[in-house]
């Protein structure tokens, strides 16, 4: 009788420990909930981890392990062909060189969507009425402060960097406001899609936008997509929403940007150096900013770590995944993907 297949927890649940322990009647598993890198690295060079097959990689663990980079990618043993992350980003993973491996990746889409879109909602308007100022105000017992006059979202045009799952949601969303969507991406959507949403070049879309809202991937080609080139692009007065990752904006061109006027107000979730913040933002009072809370709901992280679990079950048992990064997609090694 053959041995049932490991599986190892890099990381640790908030909301799922009793699904991965049931796990147990079908899989050997293994646990890194705490350590240290090079902890973990000795644990692939001594074969403790020898038969792993796949792992569970929570969004978390980077404190520990630190990226999964090429180093450490090459020092995983040769059972492990599955990495299921927990994370719709996922720039703390080499994907590249998980693929000079054959190691699929998945990550998670949709269980993201509509927690993060939400929270680019809220940025939105709270950019567009200059929310901060009087906040801070009403707490150090000033009422509204310096109150200026804030901006309708009905009748603005929203642009939209990245029109997947987390865009199209934002979409969706800003409709009810009113608003006019546009959207560049790397290929058009299909009609069913865009629902009226309008496809537009990269540089009509810096031009023609009151609201930018980035919803993309950060990556090598994407990294610094918005600096100062593409900020003086823009129409004078523009509201920039970051949801995704905070690299995507060179954040010094927009402190910049954000002083000379160009730019009116940010509404900004993520950040370049998280957490550290660059300091022309945390003073200036025409910036809206939340501390990386996109995804910090009890229904959408217990939503997400389920994914994560069922990835990595449809990857061990079946050769195949349900959420496979888009890099990856149409690689001749490539799992399939499933429907869930």
């Amino acid at each position: 009788m053959s041995s049932p297949p490991t599986v190892l927890l890099i990381g640790d649940l908030a909301h799922t420990n009793k699904d991965w322990e049931a796990l147990g009647s079908n899989y050997k598993l293994l646990e890194f909930r705490k350590g240290t890198r090079e902890q973990f690295l000795e644990n692939c060079r001594n074969g403790t981890y020898a038969e792993v097959r796949g792992c569970y990689r929570s969004n978390v663990s980077t404190a520990i392990t630190g990226p999964f980079n090429q180093e450490l990618v090459a020092a995983l043993p040769e059972s492990w062909k599955f990495i299921a992350h927990n994370g719709a980003g996922y720039d703390n993973i080499d994907v590249e060189a998980c693929s000079a491996r054959k190691i699929a990746v998945s990550s998670t889409p949709v269980a993201v969507d509509d927690a993060t879109a939400d929270v680019g909602i809220f940025l939105l308007l709270g950019a567009l009425r200059q929310a901060h100022g009087p906040l801070v105000a009403l707490r150090e017992g000033r009422w509204k402060g310096k109150l200026r006059l804030g901006h309708d979202p009905k009748g603005k045009t929203l642009g939209i960097l990245g029109m997947g799952g987390i865009g199209r949601a934002m979409a969706h969303r800003a409709r009810s406001f009113g608003m006019e969507i546009i959207y560049h991406n790397r290929r058009q959507l299909d009609s069913s899609l865009e629902k009226g949403a309008k496809y537009v070049s990269f540089e009509e879309l810096l031009a023609q936008s009151d609201v930018l809202s980035l919803n993309l991937a950060l990556n090598a080609s994407t990294r610094h997509i918005i600096s100062a080139p593409e900020l003086a692009k823009t129409k004078k007065g523009v509201v920039i929403v970051n949801t995704a990752r905070g690299a995507l904006i060179n954040e010094a061109d927009l402190v910049d940007a954000l002083e000379s006027g160009q730019v009116s107000t940010v509404g900004l979730d993520v950040f370049e150096n998280e957490p550290e913040i660059h300091p022309g933002l945390v003073k200036n009072d025409r910036a809206f900013l939340l501390p990386h809370l996109g995804t910090s709901t009890v229904e959408t992280q217990h939503a997400m770590e389920l994914l994560v679990l069922k990835n990595l079950q449809v990857g061990v048992d079946q050769g195949k995944m349900l959420t496979l990064v888009g890099e990856q997609k149409g690689l001749d090694w490539a799992p399939e993907e499933v429907d869930f």
